[in-house]
């Protein structure tokens, strides 16, 4: 596959790196130059971030929280997220844009296709926050709806394990992986790969999925440049 225009997709627990929750300055460093990487290729880059290393609504409502209100701070997480990406980018001198789905005039502007289409096209990488901006949505299917929206090529899905396998590869050591699946093997093997809708999402309308090992230095531009490495889930 020839990648012009990528969706990331980034879990917010994966920033908290060793420190397990917050956000840890060395692992946003380490993400925001394999973007660099990659940006200097000129690919354009659309990335979703989710916010669980803050806070994650779902969550909250089992501690009493409403749902609603814990999925509004959990978006406002994942803004917090974008804002710590974006300072890791242009310390390294790549020009970032955050767009937010809800008004909040003075950390990003509110997501609209046709400017951040332009944006992507200026070269800039936009870090697209906020999830859909509706509560009982994930960033999952806030990550969907983003690719479907900007045309991205593929959706790159980071993960601390190198693609999709039978069962957990953390707990079993004999799982196998896939190299490829359709998005009806996904279906029927009940496989994880993302919740319900962002799935259902991405297969009616088409988008790939590659999820692969962000972890791991190097791993981003590898799947750029050679396309061989994680699972990748298309419309065969």
């Amino acid at each position: 596959m020839k990648f012009n225009r990528i969706l990331l997709k980034l879990s917010g627990e994966s920033l908290a790196g060793d420190k397990k929750q917050g956000l840890d300055e060395n692992r946003l460093l380490i993400y925001a130059e394999q973007i660099k990487a990659i940006w200097e290729k000129k690919i354009q880059i659309g990335i979703v971030i989710g916010g669980g290393n803050i806070f994650r609504g779902a969550l909250g409502e089992t501690k009493g929280f409403d749902r609603v209100k814990g999925d509004q701070m959990g978006m406002l997480a994942t803004t917090i997220n974008a804002l710590a990406l974006q300072n890791a980018l242009e310390s390294l001198k790549v020009k970032t844009k955050v767009f937010t789905a809800f008004k909040i005039e003075s950390i990003g502007e509110r997501f609209t296709k046709s400017i951040v289409v332009d944006s992507l096209n200026e070269n800039f990488i936009c870090i697209l926050s906020g999830g859909t901006g509706n509560p009982y949505f994930s960033t999952d299917t806030g990550a969907a709806l983003r690719a479907i929206e900007i045309e991205a090529d593929a959706i790159l899905k980071g993960t601390r394990v190198d693609g999709v396998y039978d069962v957990d590869p953390e707990k079993f050591p004999n799982a196998i992986k896939f190299e490829k699946l359709t998005f009806d093997q996904v279906y029927d093997k009940q496989l994880k790969i993302m919740d319900l809708t962002a799935f259902t999402l991405c297969r009616d309308n088409n988008m790939p999925i590659i999820v692969f090992d962000m972890d791991t230095i190097g791993n981003l531009e590898k799947l750029i440049t050679n396309n061989n490495i994680g699972t990748i889930i298309e419309k065969f």
